[in-house]
């Protein structure tokens, strides 16, 4: 028999993006229900080559599914998603609500996949897309020298706010190129031909929240004795994250070597020819699940470091492929049954 699954915020970006991964993986699926606030009922949405039409999540027995992938905001997955986890129902989540609880295990499947059966609350947190990427590229490094510190400055794309944040720029670069002014919503700054060294809200001492959830879930998932120094910007991109790492090492670890191991590595590809100008940008990983590295490098201010650059497309493996990935495992793992189901 195959699992039930319930994708919670089905209408937006990333659960969209859950639906078609989804129907695209090797889970044996038995149902697939979308929910989404009343309004949208009955808005129809692609599952594989099926329309399914979107339900009410008020409304929803969860004891006839067995997973249930939320991606409706914190605020949604605060209300909702213990409630789900009583109704026998395993929950992803993708929201920040349940990250650093010490009782959720916060899963990258290529770094971390030993503890995604330990969720003492019924919830298994998928952790931050900026995050992601870089614990993907930091773990068979980390495996090899043990790294001691990064510094990071991301480059994030303008879907990580949502569809508002792409609409804003959008239509104020249209705006630019015929006169029309079309002053920032969902940014503190114009992003149209800009870059905005904010995201989320700031925090004591000064990092944005967006910064302390890089460091505070890199730890969590990878390693506590790791130092990290993150510096987080918007660029006016639509989709497509991407990372400067430094990184410092305990051991000795040469520029080849790192590019030969992250090649072996699951989930990574090494597009990396400085002499020929081969590295790859945003715009070329759209659509695709790895997390791309170039650029590596040693750095000669510094003994034991590297340098390198990260993309990935942060509504695949930043979001919603990091959530099925999280259901294949459970599923590898002969997942029970929900136990309350009729």
């Amino acid at each position: 028999m195959g699992y039930r699954f319930a994708v919670v915020g089905a209408t937006g970006n990333v659960g969209t993006e859950m639906l078609t991964i989804l129907a695209e993986s090797d889970i044996e699926i038995d149902a697939v229900h979308a929910l989404a606030s009343r309004k949208s009922v009955g808005r129809e949405l692609s599952f594989g080559d099926k329309d399914i039409k979107c339900e009410d999540l008020d409304t929803f027995d969860f004891t006839t599914v067995d997973i249930a992938l939320m991606s409706a905001g914190g605020d949604v997955s605060k209300v909702w998603s213990l409630k789900i986890a009583e109704a026998g129902c395993i929950v992803i989540d993708n929201s920040s609500a349940w990250r650093m609880d010490p009782d959720v295990p916060l899963i990258v499947p290529e770094v971390n996949a030993d503890q995604v059966m330990d969720f003492k609350k019924g919830i298994i947190a998928n952790p931050n897309c900026s995050t992601i990427q870089m614990v993907v590229a930091l773990k068979p490094l980390h495996d090899r020298a043990k790294i001691k510190r990064v510094v990071v400055s991301t480059y994030q794309s303008v879907s990580g706010g949502g569809k508002k944040a792409m609409d804003e720029l959008w239509l104020q670069t249209k705006g630019i190129y015929s006169n029309d002014e079309f002053p920032p919503v969902n940014f503190t700054k114009q992003i149209a031909f800009n870059v905005i060294p904010q995201i989320d809200v700031f925090m004591d001492g000064g990092d944005t929240k967006e910064e302390w959830k890089m460091k505070a879930e890199t730890k969590k998932i990878l390693d506590p004795k790791i130092k990290v120094s993150a510096t987080c910007v918007r660029v006016p991109v639509f989709v497509g994250h991407s990372e400067s790492l430094n990184i410092e090492f305990e051991n000795e670890i040469s520029a080849d070597e790192a590019r030969a191991l992250l090649r072996e590595s699951p989930g990574i590809m090494v597009v990396d020819k400085p002499e020929e100008e081969v590295y790859v940008t945003p715009i070329e990983c759209v659509g695709d699940y790895a997390t791309y590295i170039s650029r590596i490098r040693e750095d000669s201010t510094q003994d034991n470091t590297l340098n390198l650059w990260c993309v990935s497309d942060n509504l695949r493996k930043g979001a919603a492929l990091n959530t099925v990935q999280i259901a294949e495992l459970l599923a590898n793992r002969k997942l029970p049954r929900n136990p309350k189901s009729n």
